[in-house]
């Protein structure tokens, strides 16, 4: 799996996770569970991984859903 998205804004993150689903590209969250332990203070980015080989294709449907600007590079 590959990271193709790091925030701190779980709106974003939860958005991005449920956009993917709808079109079949398996991904997860990772770091979740650091950020549990941190308080939630927003200290710790979320990162989410894809399927390195959909990976184009899942930062393409973020681009288009105007995740854009939070995409890694």
């Amino acid at each position: 799996m590959i990271e193709i998205m790091r925030t701190n804004n779980p709106v974003s993150l939860s958005y991005a996770e449920s956009l993917l689903k709808d079109r079949g590209i398996h991904c997860m969250i990772a770091d979740q569970g650091m950020s549990i332990l941190e308080g939630s203070i927003g200290i710790l980015q979320r990162r989410l991984l894809v399927e390195i080989d959909r990976a184009d294709e899942a930062r393409t449907v973020l681009r288009e859903a105007g995740l854009g600007g939070e995409l890694k590079t």
